[in-house]
């Protein structure tokens, strides 16, 4: 520990770069991209490099390390490296703890500083900085429940910059709701990328970039009455919403081509291996049916967890994020927590989480589905977020339904399945 701490007296600039970068190392929260060769090499000075990734695999002394970029490099262990391990969101060094390279394992997250090796591919290791996927996988844990806790989304209905705030309209069936969410010098905005469907792509961006349409969801204290949230996080997107029938499957592409109700054009999107994709029993689509034509709510006993406008806690998956309209977790909601249904998106929403997962195979030509797919960029194609089959009596009860009434607009998920990841 004495030695390490000597090195980072006399490298101070490793400690003021550990504050921008160590959090990021756990990838709960905006990605870093690092430079993988930071200078050209010259006759008198090796070119330094700063990879941060994922370790893939460890042979002996050599670390394969799989980058934030996504491709892979070679970390060189030598007897002089220095390895250290941290916590996750820790944001300096003082209180890193030495560690032997046996300590770490394929699925850590490591930054590593060093030198480009004359091979010109692989880096010799001056100092490793670690984070153990167990404690990345706690900490991912924490923000899933706060973001649950206090969580809550909805579409965007007007930015006040001077203000600072935002009005949100909570998409539901039903009776249309708002809440109004304020700003503070300390609260942190994120937006997804165009063409990802990952939070962890998200980037900061200021409030200018929010516009009325988006969706958005943030995490905060809520007011009693539910009407108002003063938000620690914020994070908002532009994403597509399609209602159609599906027209062509290419499963060798990925792909699906949809009717559009809308726009009477056909919309091809790709479908990832982190797009959600569920497929509803006749009888629950039948019970929404009836919910949009006003005739009938579902029964206390097909909605788990009551929703409530005036709840200050989302009960909801955090997958289906900013779908849901506030609701109660069960007993310890805020005032104004009824303990009926509400016919709202949230107990809705929650129910399709907890469908199994669908796959491309599972859906026809002429079925008809209702998408939520990212923006895509100028030359890229529109990928699923959120996909839901079996919605033809949806489509007969109200023709004009929108996805963005029924599904989640987020994909919080590491893989198909649709669970949650952050937040």
């Amino acid at each position: 520990m004495n030695i390490w701490m000597r090195i980072v007296r006399r490298s101070p600039r490793l400690v003021s770069a550990a504050g921008l970068i160590l959090m990021c190392l756990c990838s709960a929260s905006a990605r870093f991209s690092p430079a993988q060769s930071t200078s050209q090499p010259t006759a008198q000075t090796p070119a330094a490099a700063r990879p941060v990734g994922t370790i893939k695999s460890i042979s002996g002394n050599t670390i394969t390390l799989t980058t934030d970029a996504g491709s892979d490099v070679t970390v060189q262990v030598l007897d002089t490296t220095k390895l250290v391990r941290i916590a996750p969101g820790q944001k300096d060094l003082k209180d890193a703890t030495p560690i032997q390279l046996a300590d770490v394992q394929p699925g850590d997250r490591i930054l590593v500083r060093g030198k480009l090796a004359d091979d010109g591919k692989s880096v010799l290791a001056v100092s490793v900085i670690a984070m153990k996927k167990a404690d990345i996988a706690e900490k991912q844990s924490r923000e899933r429940e706060e973001w649950q806790k206090h969580g809550f989304g909805g579409l965007v209905d007007s930015v006040d910059a001077a203000g600072s705030t935002i009005s949100v309209a909570l998409p539901s069936p039903g009776e249309k709701k708002s809440v109004v969410v304020h700003l503070s010098k300390d609260t942190i905005l994120r937006r997804y990328a165009v063409d990802s469907v990952r939070f962890d792509d998200a980037k900061p961006a200021p409030l200018d970039q929010i516009k009325p349409g988006d969706q958005l969801r943030a995490r905060g204290t809520r007011s009693a009455d539910g009407a108002e949230l003063t938000a620690d996080e914020i994070v908002s997107g532009t994403f597509r919403n399609i209602t159609g029938t599906i027209s062509a499957i290419d499963a060798s592409a990925g792909t699906i081509t949809v009717q559009d109700l809308v726009s009477k054009k056909p919309i091809t999107v790709k479908i990832s291996a982190e797009s959600q994709l569920r497929k509803l029993p006749p009888p629950m689509a039948q019970r929404i049916a009836a919910r949009l034509k006003g005739t009938g709510t579902e029964s206390q006993s097909s909605a788990p967890t009551p929703s409530s406008a005036g709840s200050d806690t989302n009960s909801g998956q955090v997958s289906s994020s900013a779908g849901q309209q506030p609701g109660s977790s069960g007993g310890g909601g805020g005032s104004g927590a009824t303990g009926r249904s509400g016919g709202g998106a949230a107990d809705l929403q929650q129910s399709i989480n907890r469908m199994p997962a669908a796959a491309l195979a599972d859906l026809q030509k002429g079925d008809a589905v209702m998408v939520v797919a990212t923006e895509g960029g100028a030359n890229s194609m529109s990928t699923v977020i959120t996909l839901l089959g079996g919605v033809e009596p949806i489509l007969q009860a109200s023709p004009k339904s929108s996805p963005s009434t029924i599904l989640s607009p987020w994909s919080l998920s590491s893989g198909g399945s649709g669970e949650a990841a952050t937040p």
